[in-house]
């Protein structure tokens, strides 16, 4: 099965290189690996075309996510879609073909995968990871969500229905939302597993959930988030972070930002709900430049990881 890659990058040279290696190294081999760049003045660039990826570029006075995306799509050659972050990278060389499997269902669209954060992430990111991303994959998922960090498309069906370009983000769950009310099916496949690098400034946390908010409110117009529920899910999510680090001896080094972390997302969620939709000059600025989890590691696969330098 052959594929496109889209990669959306702004100065991403400190991570893009290893994303690029692990794609090199899958069993995977005819793919068309596209980079869309809104305006880096680092190396990223330069790295991607050292790999032979094409490079699209967009102007950042326009960019969105939905946006860059539709770019990358339009020039993509393959009916199958790969979308990546430029800071993630996978874990095994099957990433690829366990992520495209499902695909031999002609009623899966939409495919995406496990993303867990580096030994450095946040600890109550890794419990987002965890709550979000499970060990068991689903064939068949009941709900619309997905994330465009770990994905795959079908070009035909994206050729009916392109991203949405006004939205401040979640153009992922736009898409899917929008997929199973065609009738089509969306498959989680855990075993298409990588690494998710975020290392995020309170700041940065507070403007990814608050520009996300923004996103739900009109995708789901009658979503709301009020005062109760902002105290009510700061609280209860940091006492299980706290449980959960406490359980596994690693509360003191992360006690901090356990606090902070849960604040600004949840600061930023109940703020972005308040918000319109619109992104201004100021806005694209700003964004764009707890549940109970078993203590047992994540299951091992009988697959070899990549080993990267």
């Amino acid at each position: 099965m052959t594929c496109s890659i889209i990669i959306r990058a702004y100065n991403e040279d400190k991570h893009i290189g290893r994303l690029l290696e692990g794609i090199k190294q899958q069993t995977v081999k005819d793919v068309d690996v596209i980079l869309v760049d809104s305006g880096s003045t680092d190396s990223t660039v330069a790295i991607a075309e050292s790999y032979g990826a094409r490079v699209v570029r967009i102007p950042s006075a326009e960019f969105t996510f939905g946006r860059s995306l539709n770019y990358g799509i339009k020039a993509a050659q393959r009916e199958f879609i790969v979308i990546a972050s430029a800071h993630v990278y996978p874990i095994y060389p099957d990433w690829l073909e366990t992520l495209l499997r499902p695909f031999q269902d002609d009623s899966v669209a939409l495919t995406y995968g496990k993303q867990r954060g580096p030994n450095f992430a946040k600890f109550s990111e890794q419990q987002i990871f965890h709550q979000w991303y499970p060990d068991a994959s689903k064939p068949k998922q009941e709900t619309a969500f997905c994330n465009n960090a770990n994905a795959a498309i079908r070009k035909s069906l994206w050729e009916k229905n392109n991203y949405d370009e006004t939205l401040t983000g979640l153009e992922d769950l736009a898409w899917a939302k929008w997929a199973k009310e065609q009738g089509q099916t969306i498959a989680y496949v855990a075993e298409a597993e990588i690494i998710h690098v975020h290392n995020e400034t309170p700041r940065g946390v507070y403007n990814r959930y608050r520009r996300e908010a923004m996103a739900l409110r009109k995708i789901y117009p009658e979503a709301h988030f009020n005062f109760y529920d902002f105290l009510r899910l700061t609280t209860t999510n940091i006492l299980s972070d706290l449980w959960h680090a406490a359980r596994e001896r690693v509360l003191l080094k992360n006690i901090s930002s356990i606090f902070w972390f849960r604040f600004m997302q949840f600061h930023g969620t109940r703020l972005g709900h308040r918000e319109t939709s619109l992104i201004t000059p100021q806005l694209r600025e700003t964004f764009y430049y707890a549940r109970e989890r078993k203590k047992e590691e994540d299951e091992k696969r009988q697959v070899e990881p990549i080993k990267y330098d």
